[in-house]
């Protein structure tokens, strides 16, 4: 099992926010969570990272059978967990490019592994690249910097091919595209995804699960897991809402 969480309650500002929620991800899996705004999704995935505005009341968060529930969002990273953002931030005067070998480097040396060489980083970059479209006048610009929506999302994606993490979460990385940018987003996240690694999509719809085929859905809801399923529970919820499924 790779990711194993147990028990988990939270709260921010002395409100709960998650209660008692339990969920478990194999090596390999696509999960998925779903759920109305203010349910807890984006809640979790900030709490699985090390953000540390929140208050854990009790529970474990357990990657690889270690625990990490109350490690920095740096050793988090350094472990493998890698999360987009749901609203990515505008950082001026750091280029993606440089951004992304700093990330990568940061990893190798808390593995006590040399800086990656600049021909394999190229080499990465063109292959990530080329599976996205970006292209190189692209990279150069400032992370996040004046980028449409679309080209967020995909700056993203592209920082998950270039880390590899052992396990990415990926909040609302379908929200605001056209049909042709999910395409592109949907395919990039297939062909990034590496064997043994997982990733848990956080989506409010089932847009993306028309070309991303999960393993497992699971449905939160006032901040609890009301429901897990296979890719049929999407079509429930269409069927009868969020309310009517905890009905």
């Amino acid at each position: 099992m790779l990711l194993k969480i147990i028990d988990l309650s939270a709260s921010i500002n002395n409100k709960i926010i998650l209660n008692n929620i339990n969920l478990n991800i194999n090596y390999n899996e696509i999960h998925v969570i779903m759920g109305p705004n203010g349910s807890g999704k984006s809640s979790l995935s900030s709490i699985i990272a090390g953000k540390k505005e929140f208050s854990i009341i009790k529970g474990q968060i357990l990657f690889e059978k270690k625990n990490i529930t109350y490690l920095s969002p740096e050793e988090i990273a350094q472990r493998g967990i890698f999360l987009s953002f749901q609203y990515p931030i505008e950082i001026p005067g750091i280029s993606i490019i440089n951004f992304i070998k700093y990330s990568i480097n940061e990893i190798r040396k808390s593995k006590n592994f040399k800086e990656i060489s600049s021909k394999d980083f190229l080499k990465k970059v063109y292959k990530v690249s080329k599976i996205i479209g970006f292209n190189k006048t692209f990279l150069s610009r400032y992370m996040n910097f004046g980028f449409s929506g679309g080209e967020k999302k995909r700056c993203e994606i592209f920082q998950m091919g270039m880390i590899e993490p052992k396990f990415a979460i990926l909040d609302e990385i379908d929200s605001g595209l056209d049909l042709d940018a999910l395409k592109i987003i949907a395919n990039g996240i297939l062909r990034l995804k590496k064997k043994k690694s997982s990733i848990l999509i956080i989506t409010h719809y089932n847009r993306i699960l028309k070309f991303i085929k999960p393993d497992k859905i699971h449905i939160l809801y006032k901040g609890q897991i009301i429901k897990s399923g296979s890719k049929n529970l999407a079509l429930k919820i269409e069927k009868y809402g969020y309310e009517g499924l905890k009905k």
